[in-house]
């Protein structure tokens, strides 16, 4: 028996509903190709938050009426990530196949926990988790899970570990005397949270001093062997490539077969730099991440997956496996084979959204090479950035890239004082944001404050670097 709103259901499941949409999108990918208009909002969280200060909707609205709202009230305050002078966060604009897949994705539904909810979801997860352990270098022994990011993972794999030095902390805890965690010091933050929530403490955790923003193997080395004459118990390492603040590689050459000679599970961060392993210029940087025993990787980074794309590899699936303990009989089924293709017992989530699908078609789509020509692109283009400000003697680089990131001062006339400058960068940030010319961030590098940018966009030019240099110059001018 038909009602209302069941019409009305019906009714949206039309072409042309689904149409209207998709222009939004296609409207946007079209607008920001000729780098027009604003990057981001001028507005304040205030405002926004005042523009949608209403009332629950009693009753529901026309398709149209959203639709200019759409327009109206969201599109033009957006971050606009396919803007060419959006330099900003590690945010990809996605690439255009998998945004399509995205609807598919949504209107299919599945639930990728176990295979009777998703028969072709989960093998094709299964089938991505092989081709990106193939890429490491890993044997048929390697598994994994997607992620809801480098987060996730993260916590995941050091969860494996600990299920390894303490077998019995699922039930007991971690008793009075937790082993430690090691990391260089520019890791993520993740990587404190993980400590925290398996109830090892932040105390437990060692940060290894830096060189040039990386961790070497000489002095994980000094700081393992502090650790054994100290009779502390090592839980983990935990390296980086391409560190968020820098993209920096921690020199897993070194890092990688120390951690093996001792016994140390290693797990390598490469939420930002595993994308590198598909380059032929920057794949050098990963030698020595087969000896890793688990891997962090987000393809929403340098592969320009829409959120959230991540993944957890493990050289050893039974390990993954064996991370998590529960008893689910109405959903964990037996199936009577060498390996469970079941997805929800190795993964944190039970409601998995099929996000592999989105992969699968852009790697049919584009192939491993196209993805390689992408990662090169955008680190050619941040290193071309890199020896323009070294041209100038009113800005400063703190590093070479390794990668697509790059942080640098603006000096201005050089006669000011760091914290002068402290706040002069500070300041310019926030006005060259504000102005809408471009977007970049910033951070502190040793202490002092610095402008950082992120080349996540292919269609970011040499002009576009000429034109964010004249925008900061001018804004500079007048703080």
């Amino acid at each position: 028996m038909s009602s209302p709103i069941h019409d009305e259901i019906e009714r949206d499941t039309a072409p042309d509903v689904a149409r209207a949409f998709l222009a939004l999108a296609t409207d946007y990918l079209d607008r920001t190709r000729t780098g027009e208009g604003p990057v981001s909002t001028a507005l304040d969280a205030g405002v926004l938050a005042g523009r949608f200060d209403e009332l629950l909707p009693e009753a529901g609205r026309s398709v149209e009426e959203i639709i200019a709202r759409i327009e109206r009230d969201i599109l033009p305050d957006c971050n606009r990530l396919y803007h060419p002078m959006y330099m900003g966060h590690q945010v990809s604009p996605p690439l255009p196949a998998a945004i399509w897949a995205e609807p598919l994705v949504s209107a299919l539904n599945q639930s990728v926990a176990v295979w009777e909810m998703s028969p072709v979801g989960t093998v094709i997860e299964s089938r991505v988790i092989r081709w990106l352990t193939d890429l490491v270098g890993w044997d048929a022994r390697a598994g994994g899970t997607l992620t809801t990011g480098g987060t996730e993972a993260t916590f995941t794999a050091l969860l494996a570990a600990r299920a390894v030095a303490l077998p019995n902390a699922w039930e007991q805890g971690t008793g009075g005397d937790p082993p430690v965690l090691v990391c260089g010091e520019h890791a993520h933050y993740a990587v404190m949270r993980a400590a925290g929530e398996l109830g090892l403490g932040m105390r437990n955790v060692v940060m290894v001093p830096s060189a040039n923003y990386g961790m070497t193997g000489a002095s994980l080395r000094a700081c393992l062997d502090d650790l054994a004459h100290s009779g502390r118990q090592v839980m983990a390492v935990v390296a980086t490539a391409g560190s968020t603040a820098t993209g920096t590689f921690d020199e897993l050459t070194t890092i990688g077969p120390l951690c093996a000679d001792r016994g140390v599970w290693l797990h390598v961060d490469g939420a930002h730099g595993a994308s590198a392993l598909m380059s032929g210029t920057h794949r050098s940087r990963l030698a020595g991440l087969n000896h890793a025993r688990s891997i962090a990787w987000d393809p929403h980074k340098m592969m320009l997956m829409p959120l959230a794309t991540g993944a957890l590899l493990v050289r050893e699936e039974r390990d993954l496996d064996r991370a998590f303990s529960q008893r689910a009989p109405y959903l964990f089924h037996p199936q009577g084979t060498d390996r469970v293709i079941d997805q929800g017992p190795r993964s944190f989530l039970c409601s998995r959204r099929a996000d592999a699908l989105k992969l699968w078609i852009a790697f049919q789509r584009y192939g491993a090479s196209g993805f390689g020509a992408v990662y090169d692109a955008l680190c050619a283009r941040c290193h071309d950035l890199y020896e323009m400000l070294n041209r100038r003697d009113d800005f400063e680089t703190l590093h070479e890239p390794e990668c697509n990131i790059l942080c640098f001062r603006y000096l201005g006339d050089g006669a000011m004082s760091p914290e002068q400058l402290d706040h002069l960068n500070r300041e310019l940030r926030e006005r060259y944001n504000r102005s809408g010319a471009g977007w970049i961030t910033t951070t502190l590098l040793n202490g002092r404050r610095v402008l950082r940018v992120t080349i996540m966009n292919p269609r970011t030019e040499v002009r576009h670097l000429n034109a964010l240099i004249d925008g900061l110059v001018e804004i500079g001018r007048e703080v």
